[in-house]
Order: C-alpha cells, then structure tokens, then sequence
C-alpha cells in the first residue's frame, strides 16, 4: 500500500528557509515520479517541483526556479524539498504525490499522480 507522509512544514518570515520531508512507504521509489504540490486557500492546486524517477531529472515551476530545489535520499526513502528566500505567496498547504513511472522520461504535466500525503503547513509571513 503506497503511503506518503509529509512533514517540516510551518511558520516563517519572508526571506527564510523550511526543508519539507516526504517520506514513502509500501513502494519501489525507484519506479516512481514524486512532484510537490501546492494549494493556497481560493486558489486551484498548483505543481511546484517534480523528481524523476529513471533519471533523476527534475523540475520546477517558474515561480520557484532558483529557490526550492527536490531531491531524494535513497536509505531513507524520503523525497525532501528545500526551500529558500521564501515570500508570502509561497504560503500554502503542500502536498506531496507519487506515481508509477517506470524506467521512461518524466513529463510532469502528462504524469499521472495517483497516491498523496496528507499536506503540511507553510506559512511566510512576517
């Protein structure tokens, strides 16, 4: 049973940094795409970043290009995402999400994402 668990999220001021944890369990993360998500109160769930699983790719959205950055920790099976000079429109709930990619490229809009966490917390604000 695929399961994903996020955590690290929380309050911090415009300019700061917060490190989000995904950990997975109950599958092959070497199979599997792992993207984090975003979604801010009134607003539709965005894609923030995205780590390919057959080559290690990743991805980001334009609006956090240069401040966040994904990687994966093997022995842990957690993905992590770092994220530096935070702004206020970073605030949101967010989610991380995996789904069966196999030994092919990543698209991370065409990638279906079919297994979530829960969400955490980020709030930047002074």
């Amino acid at each position: 049973q695929v399961q994903l668990v996020e955590s690290g999220g929380g309050l911090v001021q415009p300019g700061g940094s917060l490190r989000l944890s995904c950990a997975a369990s109950g599958f092959a993360l070497d199979y599997y795409a792992i993207g984090w998500f975003r979604q801010a109160p009134g607003k539709e769930r965005e894609g923030v970043s995205w780590l390919s699983s057959s080559d290690g790719a990743t991805y980001y959205a334009d609006s956090v290009k240069g401040r966040f950055t994904i990687f994966r920790d093997n022995t842990e099976k957690t993905v992590y995402l770092e994220m530096n000079s935070l702004k206020p429109g970073d605030t949101a709930v967010y989610y991380c999400a995996a789904g069966f990619q196999g030994l092919g490229p990543l698209d991370p809009l065409a990638m279906r994402f079919d297994s979530w966490g829960q969400g955490t917390q980020v709030t930047v604000s002074s």
